[in-house]
């Protein structure tokens, strides 16, 4: 019964990131450039639903459902979760930005690959090619997403100083003001910190599955 759920979960994310990245793709093939600008208003929603399901994959783990390390996925999620929502939903001066359109290529071209990845292992099939295509464009490409959602958070700042979204006065003995674009700058140094973690961690996870396979080799 598990192996059906996860496979219709995997399946479910491989169908929503597809939509994304062909309706992208068709988009930019029929209007050009002028397509980029409205991204997030044609699959804006489409986005956010998949981000959202991808919350799951916690409980999956914890549950033992899916074999995967909790840390490094929570890292990856979250800070999807942080960009979309609190970055780019927040702020509709944002949603019409280049980065916008290249982050939301760059997370449906990874997920697409990753959730075919998942989907055919969830019902016993491996193909080689394909699992190293995953473990190669992750290494490769998610330095380059997090370069994206930096610059997601630099191009978000003035609008946040401006309107003073998320900044508020906490009426404390005596009172103190959180503002917010300070904790995005944070933010962005932790992304970076998060980004070498996981890099690290999807290289170990690639040298591990190259053994496997030398060693799977050797004994045939």
């Amino acid at each position: 019964m598990e192996a059906y759920y996860i496979f219709s979960y995997y399946l479910t994310q491989f169908c929503g990131h597809s939509w994304i990245l062909i309706n992208m793709i068709i988009r930019f093939m029929s209007f050009g450039e002028d397509s980029v600008a409205d991204t997030f208003y044609s699959i804006g929603l489409g986005m956010r639903i998949c981000q959202l399901l991808s919350i799951l994959e916690l409980l999956h783990i914890f549950l033992g459902i899916e074999k995967d390390r909790f840390f490094p996925r929570l890292l990856q999620i979250t800070e999807r979760i942080i960009i979309l929502f609190v970055v780019i939903v927040s702020q509709e001066e944002v949603q019409g930005k280049s980065v916008v359109c290249f982050l939301f290529f760059l997370w449906s071209f990874l997920d697409v690959v990753r959730y075919t990845h998942c989907m055919l292992a969830a019902i016993g099939l491996y193909f080689q090619g394909l699992t190293q295509l995953n473990y190669m464009l992750w290494i490769l490409l998610y330095p380059l997403s997090v370069l994206a959602e930096a610059f997601a958070i630099y191009e978000s700042l003035p609008y946040f100083e401006t309107s003073g979204t998320y900044s508020i006065e906490v009426p404390l003995p005596f009172a103190v003001s959180i503002y917010f674009p300070y904790i995005l700058k944070m933010y962005m140094i932790t992304l970076f910190g998060g980004m070498y973690f996981i890099v690290r961690y999807l290289s170990t996870e690639w040298k591990a599955h190259l053994r496997h396979c030398n060693g799977k080799a050797k004994s045939s």
